[in-house]
């Protein structure tokens, strides 16, 4: 469990801050997220299956931005 300890001459707004950007980096919430429902082996897989095409797609894809690099600037 994080914990924080104040500060000399700090707000609790600061403090709160502090805290949960500690909560946020030892990722407890996105655990406690993950473990809310059970999620069988078979669907796991599948759903890292999903995300690795996704992410293959996402970076396979050709640029579009200055694919043509032949040309010159003649009007520079």
């Amino acid at each position: 469990m994080p914990r924080v300890e104040a500060k000399p001459n700090e707000t609790p707004e600061q403090l709160l801050r502090r805290f949960n950007k500690s909560v946020s980096k030892s990722r407890i919430l996105a655990d406690v997220r993950r473990k809310r429902w059970f999620v069988s082996k078979s669907e796991l897989e599948r759903i890292k299956r999903k995300k690795s095409s996704r992410r293959l797609r996402r970076t396979g894809l050709p640029r579009t931005r200055n694919t043509n690099t032949t040309t010159t600037n003649s009007n520079i």
